[in-house]
C-alpha cells in the first residue's frame, strides 16, 4: 500500500478530531422547587439549558406516613394546588426534557422500615407520579420520567428494595422508569450507596460540595481520587454535582471559568461522564451559571 503524507493543516485537523473523540458531550441537570422567586418549570425548560429537571422534594414518606410533596411556595399540595404544574411538566417533556421527582432531601421525615414498606412506597410513587392507577396525583395527570434518590438522613436500609421495586413496576407496566441518585462525594455514600450498588441507576449526580475532603478545592488529587471511585459504581452516567452560586452551598462553589478550564478537562475524557448537576434553579437564575458553562459541558 502506498504511503500517504499529511499537510500540516491535515495533521492538525486529524489530531483535533481525535481529541474531540476522547471527550464526551454532557448534559446539565438542575433541581427545581425549593425556593421562592425562581423561574417557572415552563420557563426553566424553555431556556434550553437543561436536559434534566428534578422536582424537589417529596420529603415525607415511608414508615406508615402519608406521603407529602413540598414545592415551597410554588404550590400547595394539601389543597390540590400542585396539580396546576401538570401543564408545565408536559411542556418540559414535549421539549425532550426529562422530569424526575426527588425523594428525600436534607430536611424531612422519611425512611423505610422493611422490604414491604419499600414496596408500598414504590406503589405509591408508581400510581401517583409514574403513570399507574391514579388518574390525577399531587401533580395532576402527568407521567414523570423517573425518581431521584436524595437520601441524606435516617437509616440506610431498604433503599435497594425501593429501587428494585420501581424498576420492576416500570418493566411490568411497559414503561421505562429512570432512576437517579444524588450521593455525597465521600465514597461510598452512607445512604445511597446500597441502592446504587444494585446496578439499576441510570444517572448518579455526585454532590461535590459541602464535602471539603473531596470537592475540587481539596486539590486535584483528592478530587480525582473521589471521581475515579464514583466512576467504578455499576450505574449509567456520572454527573459532577455543583452549586450554581456561592450562596447555594456552604463550600464547593467553582467559578464558571475555573470549571471550564481546570475541572471539566479532568473528567470529560471518561466514558462514564454524563455532565453537570446544579443546585439549584433559583441560584442559577441569579448567576446565569448554566448559560456560561453549557457549551463546555
Amino acid at each position: 500500500m502506498a504511503s500517504r503524507s499529511f499537510t500540516p493543516f491535515q495533521l492538525t485537523a486529524t489530531l483535533f478530531v481525535a481529541l474531540l473523540a476522547t471527550c464526551h458531550a454532557g448534559s446539565i441537570a438542575v433541581y427545581w422547587g425549593q425556593n421562592d422567586g425562581e423561574a417557572s418549570l415552563a420557563e426553566t425548560c424553555a431556556s434550553g439549558n437543561y436536559e434534566f429537571v428534578i422536582l424537589a422534594f417529596l420529603p415525607k414518606f415511608g414508615k406508615g406516613q402519608t406521603p407529602q410533596l413540598n414545592l415551597a411556595s410554588h404550590c400547595d399540595p394539601s389543597s390540590g394546588g400542585c396539580r396546576s404544574q401538570s401543564k408545565d411538566i408536559k411542556e418540559c417533556q414535549s421539549r425532550g426534557v426529562k422530569v424526575l421527582l426527588s425523594i428525600g432531601g436534607g430536611d424531612g421525615s422519611y425512611g423505610l422500615s422493611s422490604p414491604g414498606d419499600a414496596r408500598q412506597v414504590a406503589m405509591y410513587l408508581w400510581n401517583n407520579y409514574l403513570g399507574g392507577a391514579s388518574s390525577s396525583g399531587p401533580l395532576g395527570d402527568i407521567v414523570l420520567d423517573g425518581i431521584d434518590f436524595d437520601i441524606e438522613l435516617g437509616s440506610a436500609k431498604f433503599w435497594n428494595d425501593l429501587a428494585t421495586d420501581l424498576k420492576n413496576l416500570g418493566k411490568n407496566g411497559g414503561k421505562t422508569v429512570l432512576l437517579s441518585a444524588a450521593p455525597q462525594c465521600p465514597f461510598p455514600d452512607e445512604w445511597d450507596g446500597g441502592a446504587i450498588s444494585t446496578g439499576l441507576f441510570d444517572f448518579v449526580w455526585v454532590q461535590f460540595y459541602n464535602n471539603e475532603e473531596c470537592q475540587f478545592s481539596a486539590g486535584r488529587g483528592a478530587f480525582m481520587d473521589a471521581w475515579k471511585k464514583w466512576e467504578s459504581v455499576p450505574a449509567g452516567k456520572i454527573f459532577l454535582g455543583l452549586p450554581a452560586s456561592k450562596d447555594a452551598a456552604g463550600t464547593g462553589f467553582v467559578p464558571a471559568g475555573e470549571l471550564t478550564s481546570r475541572v471539566l478537562p479532568l473528567v470529560k475524557g471518561s466514558p462514564r461522564y454524563g455532565g453537570v448537576m446544579l443546585w439549584s434553579k433559583f441560584y442559577d437564575d441569579r448567576t446565569g451559571y448554566s448559560s456560561v458553562i453549557k457549551s463546555d459541558v
